[in-house]
């Protein structure tokens, strides 16, 4: 009864942030368009929620991966699963373009920074950086609590990267929070802009990839691939030598997505998650892909399962054990439906298309954004974890299993100060360090 009471209350405050326009048929269409805000089915109950904020992922997840034009925007002369440019969020700002050595001011929106002198590639190439830990950060490849790097079948480095849209760049770059000396001056806590759905405008969004190098036994044609440096980074692994590859379209693939949104009346964000379909089995069920991305079958000399790998990590190595991945909580009935619907709806606009192999695992969300009690609002699920980006901290169990509002309600700045559900701006370097 409490969590129906909670979720009837969650109306309210839903139709609040959608300026009293909540629908009650939310649109399963494919649209280029970033949604604004959820749309409530009714009769309202908690699982009815749960359905009306997995729907919101979905179209999240189609508009970001729709084909965009050379400036970002996307190119409505095609459909998502076509061939054509980057898609519209590989066009947001990578991290390590915000936050430079020495506090440096970024480059605007459009402008990039020149990659490592090891890789020889032009301003705007996307250079997968090797998984590890930078002191005193998260890194891209790092996780919070347990943590390591992610090894695939074919004994290969996962690589990470976390991307902002420019609500959330100009944000941090209006406010000096790209180092340290506009933090420790910026007055009260981060509060990076929400949706405004009166004003048809976005708020702010983080995008946390996950990519793995193409290998043996790998169907290419089942991942959206792009061109990528990896680059080995010494500055994140001591011993490791600087050194940069070339990876063609078709080598390195999408296996992992994670999608934040600060949507007016959610102050602690929408956290929607997606995973390539062949990653792992779900724990306690049969293992029933022809063969998985980071799972082996029958294994008798395997890690043990979800376990980082030892040190020294080393992606230089030809050949790492590789991990073995399950995932410990399943998706449920009702999200594997409506990914059945939205792979139907995808194959249907485009008979080729290569996001029918991604599935949504879940959406956490506030149940009661307004607590006076739990500054996480009570999320729902209470646990939420992609296989890829929160490998080893899966589960149930408090304080310490992936929950990504849970986590991330921890988040500060570099002057102790509220980072508003982001450990990017931790990452700040003060003015003239080296």
């Amino acid at each position: 009864m409490r969590l129906l009471l909670i979720a009837v209350a969650t109306v309210g405050a839903l139709s609040t942030f959608a300026n009293g326009h909540a629908q009650t048929t939310p649109t399963q269409q494919l649209t280029p368009h970033l949604p604004k805000d959820i749309s409530v089915t009714e009769p309202v109950t908690l699982q009815s929620l749960q359905h009306d904020f997995d729907v919101f992922s979905w179209q999240s997840f189609i508009a970001l991966n729709w084909p965009a034009n050379a400036d970002g925007l996307p190119d409505t002369s095609k459909t998502i699963g076509q061939q054509g440019n980057a898609v519209v969020w590989q066009h947001y700002k990578e991290s390590r373009d915000i936050f430079l050595a020495n506090g440096a001011k970024p480059p605007g929106w459009k402008e990039h920074n020149p990659p490592p002198t090891q890789c020889d590639a032009p301003n705007n190439a996307l250079v997968l950086s090797q998984v590890g830990k930078t002191p005193n950060v998260l890194d891209e490849s790092g996780e919070p609590f347990q943590t390591g790097p992610l090894i695939d079948q074919n004994g290969q480095y996962t690589r990470f990267e976390i991307l902002t849209n420019k609500m959330m760049f100009d944000y941090i770059v209006d406010n000096e929070l790209y180092n340290q000396q506009g933090q420790h001056k910026f007055k009260g806590d981060a509060d990076f802009p929400s949706t405004d759905n009166s004003k048809d405008k976005d708020g702010a969004i983080m995008i946390k990839a996950a990519w793995k190098v193409m290998g043996p036994g790998d169907d290419r044609s089942r991942f959206y691939t792009v061109d990528a440096y990896v680059y080995n980074n010494p500055d994140e692994n001591q011993g490791v030598q600087a050194a940069c590859q070339l990876q063609r379209v078709g080598l390195v693939g999408l296996v992992g997505f994670h999608i934040a949104t600060k949507v007016e009346g959610n102050p602690q964000w929408i956290w929607s998650t997606f995973e390539h379909i062949n990653n792992a089995p779900t724990q306690g069920q049969p293992a029933t892909k022809q063969s998985y991305n980071y799972y082996r079958p029958n294994c008798d000399d395997c890690t043990a399962v979800n376990t980082p790998p030892p040190r020294p990590w080393d992606p230089s190595t030809p050949h790492t054990q590789p991990s073995q991945v399950e995932r410990v909580i399943a998706i449920d009935e009702a999200t594997n439906k409506l990914n059945q619907k939205y792979h139907a709806q995808l194959k249907h606009a485009f008979a080729e298309s290569v996001w029918v192999n991604y599935e949504l695992v879940s959406t956490q969300w506030p149940t009661d954004a307004k607590s006076k009690t739990d500054p996480t609002g009570v999320p729902a699920p209470s646990f939420l974890a992609n296989t890829t980006l929160e490998t080893y901290i899966q589960g149930e169990v408090k304080q310490t299993s992936s929950s990504c509002i849970g986590c991330h309600n921890n988040a500060a700045m570099t002057n102790g100060r509220f980072a508003d559900f982001t450990y990017l701006l931790q990452r700040a370097q003060a003015k003239g360090e080296k």
